[in-house]
């Protein structure tokens, strides 16, 4: 994953609201860590929704199977 190993760093241009840079400047936010540890954030996040979207026909059916016929674990008395 992203976060297991010492990521390589390469600068970026962007563009930013001149106000919002200055006060964040003001209030010595670093730039830097706190868009890393969002785009992390949102990367995640977005990962997250697309394996749901690929997989949500196959989850579906799970779970309209184990509705129907419950789960193997309940009829073997493992839970």
């Amino acid at each position: 994953m992203l976060q297991d190993r010492i990521p390589k760093k390469r600068a970026v241009n962007l563009f930013v609201d001149t106000d919002l840079l200055d006060e964040a400047r003001r209030l010595r936010i670093n730039l830097s860590d706190t868009l890393e540890r969002r785009l992390r954030m949102i990367v995640k996040a977005e990962r997250e929704r697309r394996w749901l979207e690929e997989n949500r026909v196959a989850l579906e059916a799970y779970n309209r199977r184990v509705a129907e016929h419950g789960l193997l674990s309940d009829s073997a008395g493992l839970l």
